[in-house]
């Protein structure tokens, strides 16, 4: 077993962008860190104005990636952002309820008409699994507002998806990001490592990820038969599905919640 995979062993954790490293730009999708999305997370549309090879080549300075310096070739998590324009100038006064979609779609838009962004908001931080638990995914947060700030932004944003609110997702993401434990910080636990990191909470953004497809795609997605029109509960979702035998399709609309990091 490599010396990594133990979770006994002491991590020499280094993280760098891809564009220290754009040789681990194939090890960045192993599918370790892919599956450690719900299959039906993976067929966002919207991801492709990212993600896709044609685009992801600009975001390089915005993904980051962390490995054992002990084995630098196999990434251990992987950390995306995109640079943005935010305020009047870009007619953009509040942050959109359209959440991580409208991030991105603001951030496509902003790089085609070359426009210089003033924030950052970040996507995802995803942890190999046979290391999770190690506070590996507060390093990479922590990292993330130390790459936005060498780049010269004073403001990082992040639609975040609550660890824990898929135990919950009859409970109205409102009521479930106002919880907090007796020391004042959030019941959550991904929503309190924002918030010891310096991220306030600004608000939640009701249609964040919307996820559509036929009955037999959800049903290669989840497994599930999807044989019942209405709400269906899907491991890994946030909120219930919603569900259209007639119509032949489902339609999954994630809320998350966005925090705001000011940076020194």
């Amino acid at each position: 077993m490599p010396r990594w995979l133990d979770r006994r062993a002491f991590l020499n954790l280094k993280v760098v962008s891809l564009t220290e490293r754009p040789d681990l730009e194939a090890a960045m999708w192993a599918d370790e860190l892919v599956s450690a999305w719900p299959e039906f997370m993976l067929h966002d549309p919207t991801a492709n104005l990212y993600f896709s090879p044609s685009r992801l080549e600009r975001f390089h300075d915005y993904i980051l990636l962390a490995f054992d310096q002990g084995q630098p070739d196999t990434v251990l998590a992987r950390g995306c952002s995109v640079p943005f324009g935010f305020g009047p100038e870009f007619r953009r006064l509040e942050l959109p309820n359209g959440g991580w979609d409208t991030v991105v779609r603001w951030a496509d838009g902003d790089a085609l008409l070359g426009r210089i962004p003033n924030a950052v908001s970040a996507l995802e931080i995803v942890v190999h699994p046979k290391v999770s638990g190690q506070g590996i995914s507060a390093q990479m947060l922590s990292a993330m507002r130390a790459n936005a700030a060498r780049l010269g932004f004073k403001d990082l944003f992040a639609p975040v998806r609550p660890s824990q609110k898929h135990t919950e997702p009859r409970t109205p993401m409102g009521e479930y990001a106002r919880r907090t434990r007796a020391d004042g910080l959030p019941a959550d636990p991904w929503l309190r490592v924002h918030a010891r990191a310096g991220g306030t909470v600004v608000k939640v953004a009701p249609y964040s990820m919307t996820i559509a497809g036929t009955l037999d795609d959800w049903r290669g997605w989840t497994g599930l038969p999807f044989d019942t029109d209405g709400e269906t509960l899907v491991p890994g979702a946030l909120v219930p599905v919603h569900v259209s035998l007639a119509q032949d399709h489902a339609v999954y609309v994630e809320p998350n919640v966005w925090m705001h990091h000011r940076l020194a």
